[in-house]
């Protein structure tokens, strides 16, 4: 039986792209995400020539964007960064609920890993905690499932 089980030590990356899909709106939460996404990709020895940078207006803006990336053929893997914080209207059902499902699609559909790193809180200092506070950062995180999925990836294929 062959098991598949990528560890940190494991990562299979050479020559992989990879797309950083981060949407502006909570800005401060959202710079602090791709600071982490990209200091741990530059960490794990991605060449900065390999990561693409695309910023959208906010997340309901991320899917699309994530497709047209992965249609491409040009990336492995892609991460959506974002903060959605809840307020006192639904619209944080509408923004964090399709955001979550147009990505999940988006790497159905593509057959590209697309990593949600997609902060969905109820408050602001929640989403600072989980953008480099006590939580960590969670860009760093999706950083992370994006180099092992590339990796996990390309041992199932062979």
């Amino acid at each position: 039986m062959a098991k598949y089980d990528v560890q940190i030590s494991d990562y299979s990356i050479d020559g992989a792209r990879f797309a950083i899909v981060a949407a502006r709106f909570n800005t401060l939460i959202t710079d602090a995400l791709l600071e982490g996404a990209l200091s741990t990709l530059a960490e794990h020895g991605v060449p900065e020539d390999h990561v693409s940078v695309v910023q959208v207006p906010g997340a309901f803006e991320i899917p699309i964007t994530a497709k047209r990336l992965a249609a491409s053929g040009r990336y492995e893997a892609i991460i959506a960064l974002g903060a959605v914080v809840r307020g006192g209207t639904p619209h944080f059902e509408y923004v964090a609920g399709e955001c979550a499902r147009g990505v999940s699609r988006v790497a159905l559909e593509e057959d590209v890993p697309v990593i949600f790193g997609v902060l969905t809180t109820d408050t602001d200092e929640q989403a600072r905690e989980r953008a480099g506070g006590k939580e960590g950062n969670k860009g760093f995180e999706a950083a992370i499932a994006g180099l092992e999925m590339v990796t996990l990836l390309r041992r199932l294929q062979d």
